[in-house]
């Protein structure tokens, strides 16, 4: 096992390397002089969450807030009909 320690910011530009460049993690692990498990490992441990995840995650959220406040519209607009059936029908 290698005594070599690693900043985080030489980890993390590796990273990049590999996720938003696109080199294969062979490649860059070669030209870096780390194993390709040493690699892959950091990719695990420091890999920032997909941007497109990200924003679907944000559109559920919001088609869930939406679906949500439809169904209290919804709920009201019943209340409001059966009340509006109910005075309509008394006698001044």
């Amino acid at each position: 096992m290698s005594d070599k320690r690693y900043t985080e910011e030489f980890k993390i530009a590796a990273i990049r390397q590999v996720t938003e460049q696109g080199y294969p993690v062979l490649e860059v692990a070669s030209r870096l002089g780390v194993t390709n498990r040493t690699l892959y490992a950091w990719l695990r441990k420091y890999q920032l969450p997909n941007p497109s995840d990200v924003q679907i995650d944000d559109k559920d959220a919001e088609i869930k807030r939406l679906r949500a406040e439809l169904k209290r519209t919804t709920e009201e607009r019943e209340i409001l009909k059966k009340a509006a059936a109910f005075f309509a029908n008394q006698p001044e």
